[in-house]
Formats: C-alpha cells, sequence, structure tokens
C-alpha cells in the first residue's frame, strides 16, 4: 500500500520553499509531501505572470492537483495550507475530495470579519498599493519583516524576505476586502468541507489574530489548536517542530475524536 500524500500550499508573496523544513516530520512519519509553487510564483516565473490571477484561479490548480494525486493513489490527499494558503485549501477542498483538511493561520473566507485593527488597517490601505486588481504587488518587506516573520533570527529573518515574491493585486484584494467583490470569490459555505479539519492559529499572530482564525474553525466545524506565544509564520519560525507535532498527532488520531 502507497504513503498517503499530503499537499501543502503556501500563503502570498512566497513559494513552496516555506515548507522546506517543515515537511522533514512528515516525510519521517512516512507520508509523501507535495509543496508547489502556486501559479506565477515560481523562481523560473516572471514578476508579471502574477498579474490578474483570482484565488479562484489558484483554487483550480489545487483542486486539480489534488484530482491528479487522488486517480495516482486511489485516494485523496491531506489538504494543508498557511495563511492565504489555507483559504486556496478551503476553497479546493470545496471543489475536490481531500481525506482531511488542515489550516495554519488561514485567511479568512467571503464574509468573515477580521477581529483587530491591524487586519483593519491593512484592509484600508490595500487600494493605496493596489490601485488596480490587474497588476502584480510587490512584497512589503518591512511589513513582512515586522509581521509575519518577526520571531526569525535576523539572518533567517532576512534570507525569507529575500525570497519573496510578488503577488497577484486581485488575489490580495479578493482576500483581504471581500465586501467590495460582488462575485463572492471567496466565499466557502459554512460546515464541514467534505472531511474532517483542524485549524491552527498563533497566540501572538497579528496578520490573522486567534480570535478571526477561530472564526474560521467554527464556520468549518474544525478542530482548534492555539499555539501560546507563536506569530504567523507557523511553519517555519522558533516552535514549528511543535506546530508539525500537533498535526501529526490530530491526524493520527481515531477519526471519531476529531471534531464532528
Amino acid at each position: 500500500m502507497r504513503a498517503a500524500r499530503i499537499v501543502m500550499v503556501h500563503g502570498a508573496f512566497c513559494g513552496g520553499w516555506v515548507f522546506d523544513g517543515f515537511r522533514a516530520p512528515f516525510v519521517a512519519a512516512g507520508l509523501r509531501v507535495e509543496s508547489p509553487d502556486l501559479r506565477g510564483h515560481g523562481l523560473a516565473d516572471r514578476p508579471g505572470d502574477v498579474a490578474g490571477l483570482s484565488m479562484a484561479d489558484y483554487a483550480a490548480d489545487i483542486a486539480g492537483l489534488c484530482r491528479r494525486l487522488a486517480a495516482e493513489d486511489g485516494s485523496p490527499p491531506i489538504l494543508l495550507g498557511h495563511s492565504m494558503g489555507g483559504l486556496v485549501a478551503q476553497m479546493a477542498a470545496r471543489r475536490t475530495p481531500v481525506s482531511a483538511l488542515v489550516l495554519l493561520a488561514p485567511s479568512a473566507p467571503w464574509g468573515v470579519l477580521g477581529s483587530s485593527v491591524e487586519e483593519a488597517v491593512t484592509a484600508a490601505a490595500l487600494p493605496l498599493v493596489a490601485p488596480t486588481p490587474f497588476s502584480p504587488v510587490e512584497p512589503n518587506l518591512r511589513l513582512l519583516r515586522a509581521f509575519s516573520l518577526d520571531r526569525l533570527s535576523p539572518a533567517e529573518r532576512e534570507a525569507a524576505a529575500q525570497r519573496a515574491r510578488p503577488e497577484s493585486a486581485r488575489a490580495v484584494l479578493e482576500t483581504l476586502t471581500w465586501w467590495l467583490d460582488p462575485l463572492m470569490t471567496t466565499h466557502v459555505p459554512a460546515g464541514r468541507l467534505g472531511a474532517d479539519a483542524l485549524v491552527v492559529s498563533g497566540g501572538r499572530d497579528r496578520v490573522h489574530p486567534p480570535a478571526t482564525v477561530r472564526q474560521v474553525a467554527e464556520r468549518l466545524g474544525a478542530d482548534y489548536r492555539e499555539m501560546a506565544g507563536m506569530s504567523h509564520w507557523l511553519p517555519g519560525e522558533p516552535g514549528w517542530e511543535a506546530v508539525a507535532g500537533v498535526v501529526l498527532d490530530w491526524l493520527a488520531e481515531p477519526k471519531d475524536r476529531r471534531a464532528a
């Protein structure tokens, strides 16, 4: 019998490299790990390749990958997403079966209000840096260092910041200013998405604070874990091994002990 697969989906301004270290405990546990670059986010892609891409495009790509892997293996993969990749994972799970859904500090779907001043300020400032949805947005390295990579060592923080990629303004606007999107692109219906789900937050996360992430968990009927003292970069900041352990322990639990 072939080992189960887990697909890890990165967030905005990043690539599959986010999971370079995080994947190791999953491989050691016998899982086969896939950590693809979202469309336009690979090292060989040009900055303009993300221009005009929608969250629906990302979700369709990940759903397609999950379907191909399910056809190869005879069973659907586990789907894990971080930050904006957590919202991509929710949207993909609407489109194709997955065996389990794991969301690390996920962006919230359409209709879920933020719970902090930082979230409101970020959303209000978006039109200033993304005046048109059909263009790429360069990463703001100052904000990335201060809010996402804040618990890394200076050397690790700089190395991660330098790997940041442009992001689709359209995808960012659909995610953070969903109330301006009449198409409701990031809408995910309340309730289980066909699989058990685990949602993990960082207790000190200012990008997606615990109160917001807990709303996502409650909406999905998911199990919820909060990592005390951790920030937003759950797959790579100090303590990431504990995050991986929480996920692996949850995956190993009998299904009847997970959230119904």
